[in-house]
């Protein structure tokens, strides 16, 4: 007895899965809604960071020497200026956080069950295919607020807002340019979302079977602990990314062809360390992003009536 109802209880699970894609529109709204919502949030609390971040991976281009540390650049960019600096490019990070992180997180359940569909598996395989393939659509389609925001981050002297930007990036580089940078930054979305959620997923499951942990905040710490190692895999693509963004600014060495061109350059004329430039602030930002993030984007689709991811 105790058997077919736990059978019973999967098959009702399973059928409940499936039928969530083919809800109302409001129900694929909350879906989407709570993952961009929780991301905006996240990016809107670790956006100095961010700022730091990009700074960092842009200093001594084409050349070595010694480099500024991110808590002297920190005192430096207040004291030169100021505090809102580290706000800087903080409106295309929030619009991106929340298309962006809407997509990245909404559409890899989504893929998973279209995959269990299919194959009829969602083995953890399959979660890092559907981690990798909404990572990467989710970065192709928001690139242009990435540009926008590191382009900011970068201009301390300018008073130009996103859209006055926006429009002198296209009248003197092209729209191509709102796509500079676009490879390693669907390579670097596709290889951490598909660590991060794979790695949410599948450790959630394993926890909650074999330990005495359920469905809440400290299960969700538990796995945030276990994500870091996503920055050793994504911070030199995430380097790489932002240097060619900002391919304006790397005159010095000539244009990069490619996002393997600029790696070679990179090491070629700096150094291999000079990959993980601003890999401490990544490390730093990484940590309490993922954590806000997933914590409340599971407290928003409780109040939204969603099942947990």
């Amino acid at each position: 007895m105790g058997a077919d109802s736990s059978l019973s209880g999967a098959v009702n699970v399973k059928v409940k899965e499936k039928q969530i894609w083919s809800a109302t529109p409001s129900h694929i709204l909350s879906h989407f809604g709570t993952s961009g919502l929780a991301v905006a949030v996240a990016t809107g609390v670790t956006h100095p960071l961010d700022v730091l971040k990009v700074r960092l991976q842009m200093q001594l281009v084409g050349q070595r020497g010694p480099l500024t540390g991110m808590g002297q650049l920190f005192v430096q960019m207040l004291k030169n200026e100021g505090p809102k600096s580290l706000y800087l490019g903080l409106t295309p990070a929030l619009a991106r956080s929340l298309l962006y992180g809407g997509l990245r997180l909404g559409l890899y359940e989504p893929s998973k069950y279209a995959c269990d569909w299919a194959f009829g598996s969602t083995n953890i395989l399959v979660k890092i295919a559907s981690g990798a393939f909404s990572g990467a659509t989710a970065t192709a389609l928001t690139n242009p607020t990435e540009v926008l925001k590191v382009r900011l981050q970068m201009s301390s002297n300018t008073s130009l807002g996103p859209i006055a930007e926006m429009q002198r990036l296209i009248s003197e580089e092209g729209i191509r340019a709102l796509w500079k940078g676009v490879g390693p930054a669907m390579a670097r979305a596709a290889a951490l979302t598909a660590s991060q959620l794979a790695t949410y997923d599948e450790s959630k499951r394993i926890l909650i079977r074999w330990t005495p942990l359920e469905e809440g905040f400290h299960l969700h710490l538990m796995y945030d602990i276990i994500c870091l190692v996503s920055t050793l895999i994504t911070a030199p693509v995430d380097m790489v990314k932002t240097r060619l963004m900002l391919q304006r600014e790397s005159r010095t060495v000539g244009s990069y062809k490619n996002g393997f061109h600029c790696a070679y350059q990179v090491m070629r004329t700096e150094g291999l360390r000079a990959l993980y430039k601003g890999g401490f602030a990544v490390f730093a930002r990484l940590g309490p992003q993922s954590t806000i993030t997933f914590i409340l984007c599971e407290k928003l689709r409780k109040l939204a009536g969603l099942d947990a991811m």
